[in-house]
């Protein structure tokens, strides 16, 4: 196994992760099968209970684990499936000790930093680089390691100290390090500055690892003149030291690494140019030109709490980009907050309100994700019925199907107190009600996590047409809450169809309202599983409607198999 190590220096918020899946990217072109491990240096568990506001969007493997985003960037550039075990956490490390300590696995000895953590620490990495996560049977050639956070930040000490070691640990020829630092303009001299990055791998050696690459983040590309000083200054070969600079669109960053050889480098540290192809990817090259020169315009609404941080919602926002461009569409979103749409609003921040109903009220479609807590949950309801009433696309996804239920039961059957048990646990129609499964006390890891099946019940909804006619999908789901199956029949008989049920059919899986161009609310979350060259069904559904060619997706569906883009 080799391993190519990621580490970012100066600032956070660098584009580890991108650059980390365009390493992996660019590799797997060359011929390798590759896999990838996320380590957070912080003590939680898992990113289940980490507030979207801090660390971006919860992303949800297929077993269920709740992870960090970046994840979701490898499984989206890589084509891979990856396991919860594929994202080390502090919290996770030391659990695992501490299991070991109770059970008297350390034989009595004094359990510290070191060895006891730092050799967990390697012994996860050895493991997790083994599963396989493409579909193919035995490990992977490479593992690319992103480290989280700053070098430096005290937090990381131990995985420094561990992946140290781990560099000795499987020798010479099997493991790469690229640094991810950064090189600032000035504004007022215009001179590109190294001493923030000389001074983050002068730490980076003092701990024990020695870069390979620099991958440094600017405005624009390096001159030679930066290039000979970093060179010089940090002990890395001009020819290693690459750019990642501003560009139009995500699709280019491999694309860069690419053209400025960054592969040569890390194959030549581990020992592999005899056996490597040369990187083409032809179908990135197309897909950052395209984005590029798309201009025909689609807006579409997100209605959230998160607005503020769009990382809370970096998956849903791909899934709509992936869409968008297979469809020819330039992708607007507007973040409109949830809450600055309520009556309260109104008069607390009348002009607040009214940009709020502008940008929801011009948008092409309407699009609810998924959420917490009962901050703008009447606002979402607002939008769903301002779609539903005007016939404008909505997908509802997760809470966002739930509220579009609550929305209906309130205005079409007249229960004006219908409501979910989250927000009012004493309502007198609950549309929406805990699983009996889930637990009331304790949040990490106790929803219904990971991929379900999903089995369609009426074969010519277009959702089942999105999915090209296939009779059950795999998505992946994170709720607590279910739609209230003593109140299907009241609903159904109203005019809204749940089109998708689970085995039992009991949960409520997808609803559509037959008599609106597009309004679909389903369960689960199929933005975890969109990818690049194979959007969501339900994402492309939303944006050919929000673009008035649903009818012809619709019938470019029949003809083939979209099931594949949720199995």
């Amino acid at each position: 196994m080799k391993y190519v190590l990621v580490t970012g220096g100066v600032v956070s918020g660098l584009g580890k992760g991108v650059t980390a899946s365009s390493i992996g990217l660019i590799l797997k072109d060359c011929g390798f099968r590759i896999t990838a491990i996320k380590i957070d240096p912080y003590l939680n568990v898992d990113a289940g209970t980490l507030s979207p506001f801090e660390h971006g969007e919860v992303y949800v493997l297929d077993d269920g684990g709740e992870v960090n985003l970046d994840l979701g960037n490898y499984e989206r550039f890589l084509n891979i499936k990856l396991t919860r075990d594929n994202n080390i956490t502090t919290g996770k490390i030391i659990q695992s000790v501490i299991d070991k300590e109770r059970r008297g696995d350390y034989l009595g000895k004094t359990v510290q930093t070191v060895p006891q953590v730092v050799d967990a620490i390697q012994d996860w990495i050895e493991q997790a680089a083994m599963i396989p996560v493409d579909g193919k049977e035995g490990p992977a050639d490479v593992c690319v390691i992103e480290l989280g956070g700053t070098i430096g930040d005290f937090e990381s000490m131990p995985f420094c100290e561990a992946l140290g070691q781990f560099s000795y640990r499987v020798g010479p020829g099997n493991f790469c390090l690229v640094h991810v630092s950064l090189v600032p303009v000035l504004n007022v001299v215009g001179e590109q500055k190294t001493k923030p990055t000389q001074h983050s791998v002068k730490i980076l050696r003092g701990l024990g690892l020695m870069p390979n690459l620099l991958a440094c983040r600017s405005t624009k590309p390096l001159d030679e003149m930066t290039k000979e000083k970093l060179s010089q200054f940090c002990h890395v070969h001009a020819e290693n030291i690459v750019t990642i600079h501003d560009v139009t669109n995500i699709w280019h960053i491999p694309l860069l690494l690419k053209d400025q050889k960054a592969h040569e480098a890390i194959l030549k540290a581990l020992q592999l140019q005899g056996v490597a192809g040369e990187p083409v990817l032809e179908e990135w090259v197309s897909r950052a030109k395209i984005c590029d020169e798309l201009h025909i315009p689609v807006r579409i609404a997100m209605v959230g709490k998160y607005t503020g941080l769009a990382d809370s919602y970096l998956s849903v926002h791909k899934a709509l980009l992936h869409a968008s461009i297979s469809l020819n569409r330039k992708l607007v979103v507007d973040w409109v907050t949830a809450s600055d749409l309520e009556d309260a609003s109104a008069k607390e921040s009348p002009e607040v309100h009214e940009s709020a109903w502008n940008l929801l009220k011009g948008a092409g479609g309407v699009l609810v994700p998924g959420g917490f807590g009962d901050v703008g949950v009447q606002g979402k309801i607002l939008a769903a019925k301002y779609a539903r009433e005007n016939n404008v696309p909505f997908l509802g996804i997760c809470l966002g199907m739930q509220i579009s239920v609550i929305e209906f039961a309130r205005s079409v059957l007249k229960l004006r107190d219908a409501n979910s048990t989250e927000f009012d646990p004493e309502t007198k129609n609950p549309c929406v009600i805990c699983m009996p499964e889930g637990s009331r006390t304790h949040m990490g890891g106790t929803m219904r996590l990971g991929s379900r099946r999903t089995y369609f019940r009426v074969s010519d909804c277009i959702s089942a047409q999105l999915y090209g006619k296939a009779d059950y999908i795999d998505e992946r789901h994170r709720h607590r809450y279910e739609i209230n199956p003593d109140m299907i029949k009241e609903l159904e008989g109203a005019g809204l169809v749940f089109v998708g049920r689970d085995e039992t059919g009991e949960r409520m899986e997808i609803l559509e309202l037959p008599v609106h161009p597009y309004f679909v609310g389903v369960q689960f979350h199929p933005e975890f599983k969109s990818r690049p060259g194979q959007p969501s069904a339900l994402f492309l559904g939303l944006i050919a409607a929000s673009s008035g060619v649903l009818g012809d997706l619709l019938k470019t569906s029949r003809h083939s198999n979209l099931k594949d883009i949720s199995s």
